[in-house]
């Protein structure tokens, strides 16, 4: 009988090599990417939305003021990648706002939330809630598309010269 079982594996360093490069590009490059291109779908969807509710009489426009951005507080705290959507300029209410071509957009929040004497009409809620089955579907597909890049580029790596 033998005491112990010993094992010897050959050609794990082109594996590691692979699971290393995996992890850094999707942590970093692949799963960002493929996080803004879903992101951005909710964008478009919010601003053909806000483009029903904007008023053309005024240079404002809520729809040029909705973007994406890097949560890097997120990023920072948990490891996460996050994208934040929004509307920029959007946080203080002036008693005489600027009212020329893409002015910030104070009042989106009347709008989205509606006050006790005006009915909500929302058009950054609807656009999150009816576009989720496109935005999972464009992540998945570009998340995809990010791993094969990076196990390609890991086989050509782990390949000896």
């Amino acid at each position: 009988m033998a005491d112990g079982v010993d094992f010897n594996l050959t050609g794990l360093d082109g594996l590691l090599g692979k699971l290393d490069e995996i992890s850094d590009d999707l942590r970093r490059k692949g799963g960002r990417a493929a996080l803004r291109r879903a992101g951005n779908v909710i964008v478009d969807r919010a601003k053909s939305n806000a483009k029903r509710i904007d008023d053309p009489g005024t240079g404002r426009s809520i729809a040029d003021n909705i973007a994406i951005r890097w949560n890097g507080r997120l990023f920072r705290r948990t490891g996460d990648l996050g994208f934040r959507v929004g509307v920029q300029y959007g946080a203080v209410l002036k008693k005489h706002p600027d009212k020329t071509a893409n002015s910030p957009t104070p009042h989106w929040r009347l709008l989205e939330f509606g006050t006790e004497k005006m009915k909500a009409q929302p058009f950054m809620r609807p656009a999150a809630e009816n576009s989720i089955d496109q935005v999972v579907a464009t992540f998945t597909s570009e998340y995809s598309k990010a791993i094969d890049r990076a196990v390609a580029r890991a086989r050509k790596k782990g390949v000896p010269p």
